[in-house]
C-alpha cells in the first residue's frame, strides 16, 4: 500500500471513530431528554363544573389523623404527607370533606406562574367560589422571609381574609416567597411533584401569568391513610 493510501485509510478511519463516538455521546442525551417528556402522562377527560357542595362541619378533633393523604388524578397520584400537629384543625376539615366525596371528579382550576408559583385545586365549581359552607381558623403560618413556602408545601386557599379556610388548596411546585404569609401548611408532596411541574410547564390559557391551566389535571378520588 502507498503513502498516500495509507494516509487516506487512516483519515477514514478517524472520521468514523469521531462519528461513532459522537453517536455514542449523543444517545443518553436523547434518551433522558425522552423520559423526561414522558414521565407524566395525562388521560384526556372531561369534567363538567359541579354545583357548589354543603358539607356538615366536624365537631370535634380527629383523634388519630390519617398520615398520608394520597391524590390520583388523570396525570397520576399525588402523595401529601401530612402535618396534624401542626395544623389539626385543618387536617380534621379535610378529613371530613374527603370522606364525603367533596373532591370526587373535580378539576384543579388555577394555575399561578412568575414568582408566585402553585397550582389550585379542591373546588367542584372550578370557579375559584366553591366552599363547602363552614370555615375554620388560620394554622401553621410561616414567617416572613426568603422561600417560606418552598416546592412541595401544600397550603389552604382562602378568601382573602383571615380564618376564611375552607376546601380549596395550593400546591406549591417551586420555592415561593409571600410577603402576606397567610396560607396554612398543613402538608407535604412526597410523591408526585413532577405531576404539578407538568401542569405548570404547560402554562396558563391565554398566556397570562394566572389563570386556568392549559393541561387538565383532576382529582378523581383521595384516600386516606
Amino acid at each position: 500500500m502507498s503513502v498516500s493510501t495509507r494516509s487516506k485509510s487512516l483519515a477514514l478511519a478517524l472520521l468514523l471513530s469521531l462519528i461513532s463516538s459522537l453517536l455514542l455521546s449523543a444517545t443518553p442525551a436523547s434518551a433522558d431528554e425522552k423520559e423526561d417528556k414522558d414521565r407524566v402522562k395525562c388521560r384526556s377527560t372531561k369534567v363538567l363544573a359541579q354545583v357548589n357542595k354543603k358539607v356538615s362541619p366536624p365537631t370535634t378533633l380527629l383523634k388519630r389523623a390519617p398520615r398520608l393523604i394520597t391524590i390520583s388524578t388523570n396525570c397520576g397520584t399525588i402523595a401529601i404527607r401530612t402535618y396534624f400537629r401542626e395544623a389539626p384543625l385543618t387536617v380534621t376539615a379535610l378529613t371530613t370533606l374527603i370522606n364525603s366525596g367533596y373532591y370526587t371528579r373535580t378539576q384543579c382550576h388555577r394555575l399561578s406562574t412568575k414568582g408566585i408559583n402553585w397550582v389550585q385545586c379542591g373546588d367542584p365549581t372550578a370557579t375559584g367560589l366553591g366552599d363547602p359552607g363552614f370555615s375554620y381558623k388560620d394554622e401553621n403560618l410561616p414567617e416572613v422571609g426568603e422561600n417560606n413556602y418552598p416546592r412541595g408545601t401544600v397550603a389552604m386557599s382562602n378568601f382573602g381574609r383571615p380564618d376564611t379556610n375552607g376546601s380549596q388548596f395550593l400546591l406549591f411546585y417551586e420555592d415561593t416567597t409571600l410577603r402576606s404569609p397567610n396560607y396554612t401548611i398543613w402538608g407535604e408532596i412526597i410523591s408526585g411533584i413532577e405531576i404539578i411541574e407538568h401542569i405548570a410547564a404547560g402554562g396558563v390559557k391565554g398566556g397570562n401569568s394566572e389563570g386556568v391551566p392549559v393541561r387538565t389535571l383532576v382529582i378523581e378520588r383521595i384516600t386516606l391513610r
